[in-house]
């Protein structure tokens, strides 16, 4: 059972201050846990995103969820290939994820990264406006 009290000088404006950061300090400790081997996702978070998160400068997504602004290329990347690939791959499929991750590649994406892109590639793909 955790017996901590706050301190004496400790007011509201401090809860609201501390409501406001403690998010960002979540997934930083969770960038932390996945660097040193841990099993949480990548979330890309660095010490810049803390900061800016903290101070309201940068939306705080859930934890294990990269910012939006870094799975954004992601995205794009899966919503134009359907336009491209639709007709002849109706559908997510063995074939068409290999023809993705070669494009992907090929257009500055990372290989080591299609595990963990290739879910945001998908969610690009799957989404119909």
């Amino acid at each position: 059972m955790n017996t901590y009290k706050n301190p004496v000088w400790w007011t509201t404006d401090n809860d609201t201050a501390w409501d406001k950061v403690k998010a960002a300090f979540k997934r930083d400790w969770d960038q932390t846990k996945h660097d040193l081997g841990g099993k949480q996702p990548e979330t890309n978070q660095n010490v810049k995103d803390t900061v800016k998160q903290a101070s309201g400068a940068q939306p705080i997504p859930p934890r294990g969820e990269p910012v939006y602004e870094k799975i954004e290329p992601a995205y794009r990347f899966g919503y134009g290939a359907r336009s491209h690939y639709g007709k002849t791959h109706p559908s997510w499929n063995p074939a068409l994820e290999s023809e993705l991750r070669r494009d992907w590649t090929a257009s500055g994406g990372q290989e080591n990264d299609w595990a963990t892109e290739s879910q945001f590639i998908r969610k690009g793909w799957d989404y119909k406006n």
